[in-house]
């Protein structure tokens, strides 16, 4: 049975993303299981679910880009800023500006911006989602917040009809709809999103996703993925059983204790002043723990303990989360020095 892990879903059109959490419920019979990001339900694509233990990974996320494709179509405004809402102005009849100034509009949002949540989002004020306002006909200040566009191309784009097809790369937060609907202002003719793919978040693609279908003909086993597969930000380092069953215990781990294996990612950056992503500080001293396996090379990883931030107070690493305790490293101690007792009595007797 399985305890805890993360599982690439590969979400279909029409469904939530707390729909997707009730179905890997109900699949897994666990009951602690939450999302990394919500996803639109029209919208498809990755959206990693995380199992037991590993819900606890979604905080140290927040950094981890989005990726999506989407189709806006022009002469729409919706009051969802989708093809699936009601429709407020459909200037379709008025023709379609040309591939030059759409390319132009959306360049616009590249880069920092300040976005305005549609009305119709899971964005939260005064306790109660924005889509519950708007559902009740009730008004709310909503308020801009940062996001950074990194990057926005289009793919292609139809005249006649006026689709245009482009690829962004953002901040965690960012409404996709949002641009079409903002780009469609600047345009002139309003736009709407039309379809949306998200193609990856973070370290989870496409081509790790896997189908309702899969999962209930092969459960979920066969798909799981390690809770420390998306912190990749983090720096590697490796510790001895000792000093493994030490640190599950909450002991602190000098840096000549351990041996590092690749140094966090934000280690020799600096905070750009004008990016809403400003680096948690115990970011750029961020270590997934490992321990060592005998059987694996001097440089391999073994099991994940946990993370641990340096301590500038302490000058040791601090364990931030535990997520493999030390009865479980006992075990597994005792079950090696076994199995190395075992080789060598053969050795012995031969």
């Amino acid at each position: 049975m399985i305890t805890d892990g993360i599982i690439n879903l590969l979400k279909p059109a029409g469904m939530t993303s707390h729909d997707g959490v009730q179905f890997l419920r109900r699949l897994t019979g666990i009951k602690r299981i939450g999302h990394t990001g919500t996803l639109d339900p029209m919208a498809v694509g990755v959206l990693p679910l995380c199992i037991g233990s590993a819900a606890r990974i979604t905080e140290y996320l927040d950094l981890d880009d989005k990726k999506y494709r989407c189709e806006m179509q022009l002469g729409l405004e919706t009051d969802t800023q989708d093809i699936w809402g009601a429709i407020l102005q459909d200037k379709r009849q008025e023709g379609f500006p040309e591939r030059a100034k759409v390319e132009e509009a959306l360049s616009r949002f590249h880069g920092v911006i300040s976005q305005y949540p549609p009305g119709y989002s899971a964005v939260r004020v005064n306790g109660r989602r924005l889509y519950e306002y708007a559902r009740q006909g009730e008004t709310v200040e909503i308020k801009p917040r940062k996001v950074d566009i990194k990057n926005i191309t289009v793919i292609s784009y139809d005249q006649e009809k006026g689709r245009a097809i482009y690829d962004v790369t953002c901040s965690k937060g960012t409404y996709i709809r949002t641009i079409c609907h903002d780009a469609g202002t600047v345009l002139g003719c309003g736009a709407v999103m039309s379809c949306l793919i998200r193609t990856a978040s973070g370290a989870f693609t496409l081509n790790d996703t896997v189908t309702m279908e899969e999962l209930k003909e092969n459960g979920a086993k066969p798909y799981l993925m390690s809770p420390d597969f998306p912190l990749v930000h983090f720096g590697q380092a490796l510790v001895s059983d000792d000093r493994g069953k030490w640190f599950a215990n909450g002991g602190h781990l000098r840096m000549s204790e351990i041996d590092v294996i690749r140094e966090p990612e934000f280690k020799e950056q600096n905070n750009d002043s004008e990016s809403n992503l400003n680096i948690r500080e115990e970011y750029r001293s961020a270590y997934n723990i490992y321990l060592k396996d005998k059987a694996l090379g001097e440089r391999e990883l073994g099991a994940f303990l946990g993370v641990a931030f340096y301590s500038p107070q302490y000058k040791k690493l601090v364990a931030d989360k535990i997520f493999l305790s030390d009865r479980t490293i006992f075990d597994r101690t005792e079950a090696s020095e076994t199995v190395e007792k075992t080789v060598q009595g053969r050795g012995d007797s031969e």
